[in-house]
Formats: C-alpha cells, sequence, structure tokens
C-alpha cells in the first residue's frame, strides 16, 4: 500500500503530519491517567442514616441500589416509567460488581454499605481527601486501593458547607500521595480528566475541558466551583479532577441533571480550596473561618453607571455591621474594596476566599475607593461566627452561618445583592444540581 500523498499542492501537509496534534493529546492523556491514578481510591461507607438499633433512615432506602446500578439516583426525570417500551419496571438491573457483604459495628450490629465514593491519597503515610456527603454519618469507612487492598478510615472529619472530608488509613508501606497541581492557575478551555469509581468500576477515566469558574450551587454555601464536561456519574465524587500533567486540581463533587445521571455538566472543587479545608480538618477538627463583618455588591455595569466608576474594579460596600471588624477599621457603605491583604479583589466571592483562610485576630490592610479617592485601611479579623469579636476569643466551633442571601437585582443601596464578608454570594445554578454520590 502506497503511503498517504501530501493533501495541498505545495506538499507541506500529510495526513501523518496532521496526526500529531491527535496522537500527542492521546499520549497527554494516558500519561496523565497512568501518573495520577496510583493516588485514587475507591470508598465504601456502611451504616449511614442509622440509629443506634440498626435501623436504616426510611427516607434512604432503595440508595444502596441505586448507587450500583445504571438507575436515576433520585427519582426526577422526566420520562415517564412507561414511555420506553424496552423498559420492565419490574426489572433491576445489575450491579456493575457484587454489593460487598455488610460489615459488623464494635457491638457487633450488621451495617450495610450505603456510600459510594472515590478519593485521593495526599500524603505516604495514609490522608485522603474525599466529599462530606460520601462519609457523612457512616458507622465505617473502607478504601480500597488500585491493587484491591482493603483499609479502614479513622479519624474522619468533614466540612458540609464545602463538602469537603478527610481521614486516615493505616498502611503497612508507604502509598502512593497525588501531586496537588495550583487550581487557581486554570483557564476556561484547559483539557482535564476525571479519575474515580462510577457505579463501583474502578479506577475510570473520562476526559473534558473546564467549562466555567466560579459557579455557585445551592448545596455547597461555601466557595465557588470548576465547572466540567468530563462525565462524573455516581461513585465519582470525592475523586480527583487532573490535567494534562497528572496533577489534581479539583475534587469532583455533583453534576447538573434533569435526569438524575451524567448530562454534560459536572462540579468539582478547586484543589487550592479543598487543599485548605483538608489542613483545616485535619489540625483542628473544624474549618476556622474569618469574617470583617460586611455586605457586598457586585461592581457591575448597573451598579458601576450609579456610583459613576469603571466595572469590575472591585466590590462595593453597602452594608457594615455594627460594631464589626470592618467598622472598627473605618469602611463605610459604598466603599469599594480594590485590594485586601495585598490581593486584587474583583469579585465579592474572591474577597470571600482570601478572608476566610487568614488567622483569625490578624491586622490586614485593605484598599477602598470613597467619593473618587483612595484609602489604606488595617482591619483586624474576627471569627465568622461573631465579626464584632476582633480578638477571636470567642470558640468557633460551630461553623454554620446565619447570615441573610439577597437578591442579586434589587436596588442599591440597601438592597442591593451582596454577602457578609467571608459568606456564600448565594448565586444559583440554574439546572437541578445534585451531589454525585
Amino acid at each position: 500500500m502506497s503511503s498517504p500523498g501530501p493533501l495541498y499542492a505545495d506538499g507541506d501537509e500529510t495526513i501523518d503530519d496532521l496526526q500529531v496534534g491527535p496522537r500527542s493529546l492521546s499520549r497527554a492523556f494516558r500519561n496523565a491517567a497512568r501518573e495520577a491514578s496510583p493516588s485514587v481510591v475507591t470508598i465504601l461507607s456502611y451504616g449511614q442514616n442509622m440509629d443506634d438499633q440498626g435501623s436504616a433512615d426510611k427516607k434512604n432506602e432503595g440508595n444502596l441500589q441505586d448507587e450500583f446500578s445504571e438507575t436515576p439516583l433520585e427519582g426526577n426525570s422526566d420520562e415517564e416509567p412507561d414511555s420506553n417500551p424496552n423498559l420492565n419496571p419490574n426489572e433491576e438491573i445489575p450491579p456493575a460488581e457484587p454489593v460487598p457483604s455488610p460489615l459488623l459495628s464494635e457491638d457487633g450490629t450488621s451495617l450495610p454499605i450505603t456510600g459510594l465514593g472515590s478519593g485521593v491519597i495526599i500524603s505516604a503515610d495514609g490522608r485522603i481527601i474525599t466529599n462530606h456527603h460520601v462519609v457523612a454519618g457512616a458507622k465505617r469507612v473502607v478504601i480500597q486501593l488500585p491493587d484491591q487492598t482493603e483499609l479502614e478510615g479513622f479519624d474522619i472529619q468533614g466540612d458540609v458547607e464545602s463538602d469537603v472530608a478527610t481521614f486516615r488509613v493505616r498502611p503497612t508501606e508507604p502509598l502512593t500521595a497525588a501531586t496537588l497541581g495550583d487550581s487557581d492557575s486554570l483557564e476556561i478551555g484547559d483539557w482535564v480528566l476525571a479519575i474515580g469509581s462510577p457505579f463501583k468500576l474502578e479506577a475510570t477515566v473520562s476526559a473534558g475541558i473546564i467549562s466555567a469558574k466560579h459557579r455557585a450551587i445551592a448545596r455547597i454555601s461555601r466557595g465557588r466551583l470548576l465547572q466540567t464536561d468530563a462525565a462524573i456519574n455516581p461513585g465519582n465524587s470525592g475523586g480527583p479532577l487532573i490535567d494534562l500533567d497528572g496533577d489534581v486540581i479539583a475534587i469532583s463533587t455533583a453534576i447538573a441533571t434533569r435526569s438524575g445521571g451524567y448530562q454534560g455538566i459536572g462540579f468539582a472543587i478547586p484543589i487550592n480550596q479543598a487543599r485548605w479545608i483538608a489542613d483545616e480538618l485535619a489540625k483542628f477538627g473544624k474549618v476556622r473561618r474569618a469574617a470583617i463583618g460586611i455586605r457586598l455588591a457586585e461592581l457591575n455595569k448597573k451598579v458601576a453607571t450609579k456610583l459613576n466608576l469603571p466595572v469590575g474594579i472591585g466590590v462595593v460596600v453597602y452594608q457594615v455591621i455594627e460594631g464589626s471588624a470592618a467598622a472598627k477599621a473605618g469602611m463605610k457603605p459604598l466603599d469599594v474594596i480594590t485590594d485586601f491583604a495585598g490581593e486584587t479583589v474583583r469579585r465579592s466571592n474572591d474577597l470571600q476566599e482570601i478572608v476566610e483562610r487568614l488567622p483569625i485576630g490578624s491586622m490586614q490592610a485593605v484598599s477602598v475607593l470613597r467619593s473618587g479617592e483612595k484609602l489604606e485601611l488595617q482591619v483586624q479579623l474576627a471569627p465568622i461566627e461573631d465579626p464584632t469579636d476582633v480578638s477571636g476569643s470567642k470558640d468557633n466551633s460551630d461553623t454554620t452561618s446565619n447570615s441573610n442571601t439577597v437578591e442579586p437585582n434589587a436596588p442599591l443601596p440597601a438592597q442591593e445583592s451582596g454577602t457578609e464578608s467571608g459568606l456564600n454570594p448565594g448565586a444559583q445554578a440554574d439546572p437541578p444540581v445534585k451531589l454525585a454520590p
């Protein structure tokens, strides 16, 4: 067979030349998956939503079969049950693999498997990161390594507001820890791979791109998410989203769906955010978040026009809590915050992430515009539970926020959209969004 000839009259490009790009991308996918897969584990949770007598919560009956079969996880499909003539509503779809046998609790109670997810090894001595909803309420948690070795989890700590959890296992030899990348450097259009155990099919890899950044969904009240079209299915939750270097850049957590299954829109927690939360949980058993006691409005075109300012140069302070750290620093309504602690602020969630990760009680520099004049202020950070406590002396073990979310299109100044600094701005995803089990 003769070799392919030139595609163009000048003979500059042949079929082999044109295949260099796709082949290089294929090799990049292959190498990235090979690099990251040894650090991905399957997580089995036992005894979730069970009372002390070993009885399951009636609301969650049937979830186990859904975890191990290709059926919607919630009965929200638009298709009527009888509309598919090939579907027998009484016929169960067999699991991809046998459902694991129940385990026994310390008191001898049988614990059924109630959750399936994925996780990432982040230290050779056995630290795992995953989603909070994968392990929440579990009486026992077991991981399966790529070689099928099983290890039991302990010291389980989770943060419901961010859906991040971490725990430890006791390996007999050092584990292969993942390399954690820099999620702040990601751009829309970057290639990514999702790795996990959808339907307990271990080490499944799917490819896609970063579709959007700074997404918000109702079930995760803290932080912004990455959106991807890499397939995320039941069992992927807690698994990594990796870049073409094999570095973990996010943790898969949720899907937007009208059918209960993957429809091309998945969400993942940026690894810079997840890593900070996991470190807080590991060291303190809770996430210590700072605040300054203000509510914010985005400086969009409508607001900027009212204030006679350029669009997007900062965020607008439209309310200052009396006696708060911000009030003591001299902040006033309609100040525009442009920089905080040396970092540029363009969105309210930028300020949220900057503020909440800084040490409570620390003094931080703030740059604001007030009536066209640039001012430099100093603010002492308070715990999010009480933004008036600048000493940070109060116990902040309860990390649940009681702040309000304001409608995004109400008029300035008193009712404009906003959030207390460090709290969820409250934007909601349009389609129904569910956590990917």
